[in-house]
């Protein structure tokens, strides 16, 4: 019965939340845990005290603190749509806090090494023209993967100049598109053959290009450029919010550019230019660091 009521879950969150593919692999996982771990325990009866006892266990395991707050936020979803949706007593996570872990800041490229990568390409390579739409759309409307490759004709408005991209949770947001990035799409869609809606058509009829297709030729480049680092699209997408911030501080406006559902996930990048800030600071300031002044008199 458990197993049934995971898979409706997991439905649910499919159909009425509109989770990628990879975030539902993820929540599969997670749930799997949960269920495995209690096999012979009714899960209605669960208390806070067991889920507690499932994360140390898992943490002693060596599972990193990250992961469990993404498992614990999985439980905790899980067991509020059980109350919801088929009258359990309550939810054993309410209250419980994940464990604290470093924050990782997302790496991303400067807009010189930016500016390096879209201007630096193999023009004669038969791809070329489609590769440059692709990375220009993905720098200049901060697209994420998923909603790159399956990007549709119709969601392009080329002379308004603007992308409509439904994103994460089923949400539409229309991004404004930079120059470069209109000249690559027409460049693109003049050549294009396929009559596939698909901006970007795969190798089979009536498919979409395949997220690895796409990082196996941001990766080329990257390589063709001679950037000391292997370039995927996600470190476009953290150019694009980056870059958009050091120039104008409007951290709303990054948020609905880049389709956050909650602020908070935007405001890393507010980290990352605070340690750009800091390095001109340690560098600049005569003051900064008066203890390497002495040591290097």
């Amino acid at each position: 019965m458990s197993e049934v009521l995971a898979q409706r879950w997991l439905d649910f969150l499919a159909a009425e939340r509109g989770l990628s593919p990879l975030t539902l692999r993820h929540y599969t996982r997670d749930i799997t845990h949960l269920l495995t771990h209690f096999a012979q325990q009714d899960l209605s009866q669960l208390q806070a005290g067991d889920i507690r006892a499932l994360m140390g266990s898992l943490h002693q395991s060596g599972l990193s603190g990250r992961s469990l707050a993404r498992m614990l936020s999985a439980w905790r979803n899980f067991f509020q749509f059980l109350v919801t949706r088929h009258q359990h007593p309550h939810n054993p996570c309410d209250g419980l806090r994940p464990p604290r872990f470093p924050y990782a800041l997302p790496h991303h490229l400067t807009v010189d090494q930016t500016q390096l990568l879209l201007d630096t390409a193999n023009k004669s390579d038969p791809l070329y023209k489609r590769d440059q739409a692709l990375f220009e759309l993905l720098y200049s409307a901060g697209l994420r993967l998923s909603e790159l490759a399956t990007l549709s004709l119709d969601q392009l408005d080329l002379a308004q100049q603007e992308v409509r991209v439904t994103g994460k949770g089923n949400k539409t947001r229309i991004v404004p598109l930079g120059i470069p990035a209109i000249r690559a799409l027409q460049d693109w869609l003049a050549c294009r053959a396929d009559p596939v809606s698909f901006v970007f058509p795969g190798r089979r009829p009536n498919t979409h290009i395949s997220p690895r297709t796409i990082q196996n030729r941001l990766g080329l480049r990257s390589l063709q450029t001679g950037l000391n680092e292997h370039v995927h699209p996600h470190m476009l997408r953290h150019a694009f919010a980056s870059h958009l911030l050091q120039s104008s501080s409007d951290l709303r406006a990054v948020q609905e550019l880049l389709g956050h559902a909650r602020i908070g996930t935007t405001q890393i990048y507010t980290r990352l230019d605070y340690q750009h800030l800091a390095r001109v600071y340690d560098l600049a300031h005569p003051r900064a660091n008066l203890d390497k002044t002495k040591k290097n008199r």
